[in-house]
């Protein structure tokens, strides 16, 4: 699951606005449509403040280096 895909799950299963979500974690509505719309390139700290209402944070992920080889 993408950061995106989870992020609008758990706002939307929660009810909440992107608007609300930002108020909440203390970020911009920018900063959640950004997220939201799968950017490439986000500030990590400001990503795990609106991931910490959920209970979760970035962390190191295993990648499949033969996929890396084809891309």
């Amino acid at each position: 699951m993408t950061l995106s895909d989870f992020l609008k799950e758990k706002r939307k299963k929660l009810r909440l606005t992107q608007h609300e979500l930002a108020l909440k974690a203390g970020v911009g509505l920018r900063f959640i449509r950004d997220i939201e719309q799968g950017k490439t390139t986000l500030r990590m700290d400001k990503v795990n403040q609106v991931l910490k209402l959920f209970g979760q944070e970035l962390g190191p992920q295993p990648i499949n280096r033969e996929k890396l080889i084809y891309e």
